[in-house]
């Protein structure tokens, strides 16, 4: 996602060179450095500078180190307490809310998206 880390350094220091590339491995998050330099950004903001996109950007899709839909939906399934509410937190909102509805609809289980921010009590 860019937000954090040596990569806002590595970016700082190459994204405004022509002769580099940068290549970005899987989803980048709505509102994150990674997403808007994917999306096309002319210029990003990094440690307070503005700096160009003037390097080749590249994504490479499909690669995630997490399990995805149809995995998740088979390790809930394997719980022989079932859990009295699930959290939906990753994702953007839209497939995270689908995903909770799915969990419901199929697992017959209390899914539930919290909101930015909120606090829950458990």
């Amino acid at each position: 996602m860019c937000e954090a880390g040596r990569i806002r350094h590595h970016l700082k220091h190459n994204l405004w060179r022509p002769e580099c590339s940068i290549i970005f491995v899987g989803f980048q998050a709505q509102g994150t450095l990674g997403r808007r330099i994917v999306e096309g950004a002319k210029k990003v903001r990094i440690f307070g500078g503005e700096i160009a996109v003037n390097a080749r950007i590249y994504t490479i899709g499909g690669l995630l180190a997490h399990a995805d839909r149809d995995e998740l939906l088979n390790w809930l399934s394997k719980f022989q307490k079932k859990p009295k509410r699930v959290f939906v937190m990753h994702g953007e909102e839209e497939t995270a809310f689908a995903f909770a509805e799915t969990i419901q609809g199929q697992l017959n289980l209390d899914a539930y998206v919290p909101g930015s921010l909120e606090e829950i009590q458990l």
